[in-house]
């Protein structure tokens, strides 16, 4: 069932968001060669919570962290780790939500390590922008199968790869609700999208094919031919016209 929100459902999620925002720009500055992704999810957890709100990933189905952090070929779901320490040139993906007085908020950015290759600071850039193309169908009565088909065209028209065993979703009362929202897909088609609705839309693009795996602790999730990937995601209100970026 999709949830309509209403303006004191809204008003608590536009603060769980802003915390998201925020502590993603607070974590962004240690991303720096030498630093281990464990130190990154420390600072990402202080942060939330000298904020007045919960770490919504950590203990989510059994998952360990407070963020997924995600280094080059990892597409989502890195585990922190003191043995992962970022190297200059690399590429990390950082996912993490908050959640405030019951309403949640999530989003992911890619930065660099120090100086990248060009290659992979256009992989960077074009999942960004897919994530905006796909957002210009986001708005009450446009489908879902809008947004899905702009992110996924755009995608490939770049010469990407749109990841397909993993999806966006609905979000609000609970870190995903429905709808799933997939990257991929055919215009015209799925959901009829109705102002009030809240969606965390998140473009997983690879350099290479689409195609994924996962290590065996269940979680971390690979690109299978070893090639890059990028993650961009936020938190959105559906309106009647232009969709509110809640966690910008």
């Amino acid at each position: 069932m999709i949830t309509v929100k209403t303006e004191k459902d809204l008003a608590k999620m536009r603060e769980a968001c802003r915390i998201v925002k925020e502590v993603h720009l607070y974590v962004e500055q240690f991303v720096k060669a030498g630093v281990s992704t464990a130190e990154l999810d420390r600072k990402a957890e202080e942060f939330i919570l000298k904020n007045g709100a919960k770490p919504n990933f950590k203990n989510y189905h059994g998952y360990p962290a407070t963020a997924c952090i995600s280094v080059n070929d990892v597409v989502v779901h890195g585990i922190p780790s003191e043995k992962i320490i970022l190297q200059e040139g690399d590429i990390v993906s950082i996912d993490l939500g908050a959640e405030y007085q019951g309403f949640h908020g999530d989003a992911a950015r890619t930065h660099g390590v120090g100086k990248i290759s060009a290659e992979r600071q256009r992989l960077i850039d074009k999942t960004r922008e897919s994530f905006f193309e796909g957002i210009k169908n986001a708005r009450a009565g446009r489908r879902l199968g809008d947004i899905s088909h702009s992110i996924q065209a755009y995608v490939e028209k770049n010469g990407y790869s749109v990841v397909r065993a993993l999806v966006g979703h609905g979000i609000g009362r609970k870190l995903h609700e429905d709808p799933s929202v997939p990257n991929f897909g055919a215009a015209g088609q799925g959901v009829l999208l109705k102002a009030g609705y809240t969606l965390a839309i998140e473009p997983m693009v690879n350099a290479g094919a689409f195609g994924v795996k996962f290590e065996s602790d269940g979680w971390t999730c690979r690109t299978v031919d070893g090639s890059d990937s990028a993650h961009y995601e936020n938190t959105i209100l559906v309106t009647g016209g232009e969709p509110q970026i809640l966690t910008l």
